[in-house]
Parts: structure tokens; sequence; C-alpha cells
């Protein structure tokens, strides 16, 4: 499979990603009587890995996230040659997503980019106001976990079929643990896309959802590489 296929399944796989799990948080979350809560968005985060994994991991992997392609190079999973051309297709992927997102919001009456459109955020922008260092732990460790199990889960020693299902509970499973604290990023992709559309705070606070998932994904990379030797 070419590097160009490849690429232009994980921007379509992204965009899934964010479009069904930040349009999950926007416009059904909250809605009156029956919004679906946060666990309802926990769970399209994990829908969107699972389903996008079944149709793409066959093509590119289906990593749809910076953070993960760091983690499966770093395992010695990926090409390092290949990263650059992954990051690119994730980022663009989550970007259109979130305009589609916002274009798509914007149709309903008092709707106001200032409230984030999912964004992630700490301090006053986390959703229970935790800290900055909350935040980097939180982003840190759930990234770290994720890794290990999307590491575990592809081992060829692993029981052959179920990867993708693990891998959305396993996202499913942090979301639900960290949208309070950081909106749930342990993504840089997943959160670059909102932070472009609504500038601002969303901007000035992204490079932490850059730095700290890659630093975990990058713990669990060698974590894995050294359970293979």
């Amino acid at each position: 499979m070419s590097l160009a296929k490849k690429s232009v399944a994980e921007f379509i796989g992204t965009f899934w990603l964010v479009l069904g799990g930040c349009g999950s948080a926007v416009l059904a979350a909250g809605f009156p009587e029956l919004g679906i809560g946060f666990a309802g968005v926990a769970l399209a985060f994990g829908l969107t890995v699972l389903t996008m994994a079944f149709a793409i991991g066959h093509i590119s992997g289906c990593h749809l996230n910076p953070a993960v392609s760091v983690g499966l190079a770093v395992a010695g999973r990926f090409k390092f040659s290949e990263l650059p051309a992954y990051v690119i297709a994730q980022v663009l992927g989550a970007t259109v997503a979130a305009a589609v997102l916002a274009w798509i919001a914007s149709g309903a009456p008092g709707f106001d980019l200032a409230g984030g459109l999912a964004s992630n955020g700490y301090g006053d922008h986390s959703p229970g106001g935790y800290s900055l260092e909350s935040g980097f732990v939180t982003e840190v460790v759930m990234t770290l976990m994720f890794l290990i199990v999307i590491l575990g889960a592809t081992d060829k020693r692993a029981p052959a079929g179920f990867a993708p299902i693990a891998i959305g509970l396993c996202l499913t499973l942090i979301h639900l643990i960290s949208i309070p604290v950081t909106n749930t990023s342990v993504n840089p992709a997943r959160s670059t896309g909102p932070a472009l559309i609504v500038g601002g705070w969303a901007i000035a606070q992204l490079w932490m959802f850059w730095v700290a998932p890659i630093i975990g994904a990058a713990i669990a990379g060698l974590v894995y590489r050294w359970f293979e030797e």
C-alpha cells in the first residue's frame, strides 16, 4: 500500500473520530432531557475508533492520532520515515472535521464558538476546573495506557481479530475517566482541529495536548519494546 493511500485513509479516519467524538459532545451531550452526557460522549469516541479500525486498519493501521504513530514508531512497529505524512494527514482530517462541525452547529440558535467546540483545556477551561499539573499527568498516563493496550492488542501473539474492540473500549474508558479533567485529548490531532477553529485560549493551551500525549506514547513504546526483548 502506497504512503499516499495510507495518508488518505488516516485523513478519513481522523475526520470521523473528530466529527463523531467532538460532534457528540457539541450537538448531543447537553440536549435538554435527551442529552447523552459524559458517558455517551465517551462511547462515541470509542465507537469512532472501533468502526474505523475495521474500515481502514488493513490500509493504514488506523492510527488516527500522532501520539499513536509516535508510540508505534518507538516500539518498532511503524516506520519513522512515514511519521510526517501520517501526522499531517491526521491534523488535516481533524481540522476539516472541526470546521464541518462548527458549520453544522452554527445552524442552531445561540451557538457560540466561545463554548469551545469540545476543545481540550486546563484551569478555567477544564470541565472540572483541574489544574495544568493535573491535566498534564492525566494526559501522559492515559496516553501511556492507551498505547499499551494498542501494542498488546495488535501483537502477533494476541488473539486475532479482537484488537479494534479492545482499543475502542479502552478509549471509551479513558474518556470516562478524564473528560472532567481535560475534556480528554490523548490525541494531538483531535485537540488541534477544534483549537484552530476556536482560536484564543484553545490555541494558547494546545501545547500541552501535544507534549503530554507524545511523552506518554513514547514511554509506552519503550516499555512494550522491553517486553518483546
